[in-house]
């Protein structure tokens, strides 16, 4: 499994379309096997989702998005999981785990 996180800093970021980057982390046996981190190219309709999809990641985590870029990343088969703030590492661990809480999509656009 691969997990592609929005990052501002080492935090997640609130938007993802508008992040400094992401982080993505290569899951396997509930363990985090390898960590990338890559740079947002521009938001732009359908660019991240398929940036995603060429890497692979088969969830998204970030503090908010539009809804129409949550279903670009639907059509991917990516799932979206938004309203998720904190401290990158700690947030994947947290999905991995299953603990990861969700607060409402801090996008408003």
């Amino acid at each position: 499994m691969k997990i592609g996180v929005a990052r501002e800093g080492n935090m997640v970021s609130e938007h993802f379309g508008q992040c400094q980057g992401f982080v993505i982390f290569t899951v396997e046996d509930k363990k985090i096997i390898e960590r990338e981190e890559i740079q947002n190219p521009g938001h732009a309709p359908g660019v991240l989702p398929q940036l995603m999809a060429d890497h692979n990641v088969d969830v998204v985590l970030a503090g908010g998005m539009g809804p129409k870029a949550v279903d670009n990343f639907c059509m991917h088969g990516i799932e979206v999981y938004i309203g998720v703030s904190g401290e990158i590492d700690q947030v994947a661990s947290d999905f991995i785990d299953g603990t990861l809480e969700q607060g409402s999509n801090v996008c408003h656009h």
